[in-house]
C-alpha cells in the first residue's frame, strides 16, 4: 500500500519544527529516520496530514560526554551511537544494545530519538533508558521540560509528551563506581524483533556485596519494563549463581503482560526473560569497573 496524501516540510531548525508541531496539533508527525513511521504510513495506520521531517536539524545529532553526564541528540543515528567514543566510555549498554536495533543499513538511518518517541515495547533502547535512569528534553513554542525515563513510557506507542513536543535530547547519568552493565536479547534471527531483551546495571560496595542492581526488559509486555522488586532482591547479596537466580524469579513474576504470538507464546517470553536476566547480571558483574 501507499501512504494517504499528506503534506511534507522540511524543517531547518527546532524552532521551526515546533512552531509546525504547534500550528498543525494532532495532524502533524515527526519524520527522524522514519523506521518505523513510514510502514505504519504505508499501511494506513498513521495519516498525517502534516509530515514534520526534521532530517535538517543537523544540531540535533551528537553524542557528547559532559561533567560525567552523556548527552544524546534526539537526530543521532543508531550507527552513530554504536561507533561513539563517548558511548562507549559511558556503558556496555548503549553499544550492545545499539548494534541489536536491526541491521546495518537500518541502523544508519534510525535514530535513538525516533525511536524512544515511537515506544514499541520491543525497542531495545528504551530498556536501556530505564535502566540508565535517562531523562528526557522535550521542546514546544511554550518551552522545554525534562521528563523521567520512567514516566515517559505511558504503553503501547504511548508517551507522556503533549502535543506540539519534541524530543530533542536524552541525557544519561554517569554510573556509580565500581559498576558492570550489560544487555542480552534473543531473536529468532539477526536483525528480527527480540523475543524478550535485558538490560542489567550491577554495583558492589565495597564489601563486594550489591550496593544497586538496574533491570529493564523489552519485549514482554506493552511497555519497557522496569523490575524494581528483582533490584531490591538483589541489593545485599553477594554476587553469583544464587543472587541471580532470585532476581530471575523476580522478574518471571513481575511478566504478567508478555505478547503470545507465532513467534512465542507469553510463558515462553515470561520463561526467556528469567534466563536472560541471570545471563545479562553475570556479564554485567564480570565488567565491574
Amino acid at each position: 500500500m501507499k501512504p494517504a496524501p499528506f503534506r511534507y516540510v522540511a524543517a531547518q531548525s527546532v524552532e521551526e519544527a515546533v512552531s509546525l508541531l504547534a500550528e498543525h496539533g494532532d495532524e502533524a508527525r515527526v519524520l527522524a529516520g522514519g523506521q518505523s513511521l513510514v510502514p505504519l504510513m504505508n499501511m494506513r495506520l498513521a495519516r498525517p496530514a502534516v509530515l514534520v521531517d526534521i532530517n535538517p536539524v543537523e544540531a540535533l545529532a551528537y553524542v557528547q560526554a559532559n561533567n560525567g553526564h552523556l548527552a544524546i541528540g534526539a537526530m543521532t543515528r543508531d550507527a552513530a551511537l554504536e561507533r561513539a567514543s563517548a558511548a562507549v566510555a559511558h556503558s556496555n549498554l548503549l553499544i550492545e544494545a545499539a548494534r541489536c536495533v536491526g541491521h546495518p543499513a537500518i541502523r544508519n538511518r534510525s535514530t535513538v530519538g525516533g525511536s524512544i518517541a515511537h515506544a514499541d515495547p520491543a525497542a531495545e533502547l528504551s530498556a536501556v533508558m530505564l535502566a540508565l535512569d535517562a531523562q528526557f528534553v522535550l521542546q514546544s513554542k511554550a518551552g522545554s521540560r525534562t521528563v523521567a525515563a520512567a514516566d515517559f513510557f505511558q504503553g503501547y506507542l504511548q508517551t507522556s509528551m503533549a502535543e506540539g513536543e519534541l524530543l530533542t535530547a536524552i541525557q544519561l547519568p554517569q554510573l556509580a563506581p565500581n559498576s558492570g552493565s550489560a544487555f542480552v536479547e534473543y531473536a529468532r534471527r539477526e536483525g528480527d524483533y527480540a523475543l524478550a531483551g535485558v538490560a542489567a546495571v550491577v554495583t558492589l560496595a565495597a564489601n563486594g556485596s550489591i550496593a544497586d542492581a538496574r533491570l529493564a526488559l523489552c519485549s514482554v509486555g506493552p511497555t519497557a519494563l522496569r523490575v524494581s522488586s528483582a533490584e531490591v532482591a538483589l541489593r545485599g547479596q553477594q554476587p553469583g549463581a544464587e543472587a541471580w537466580a532470585s532476581a530471575a524469579a523476580a522478574v518471571k513474576a513481575a511478566v504478567t503482560e508478555a505478547p503470545s504470538d507465532i513467534h512465542g507464546s507469553a510463558s515462553y517470553r515470561r520463561h526467556l526473560a528469567g534466563v536472560l536476566t541471570e545471563r545479562a547480571l553475570a556479564l554485567a558483574a564480570s565488567r565491574l569497573k
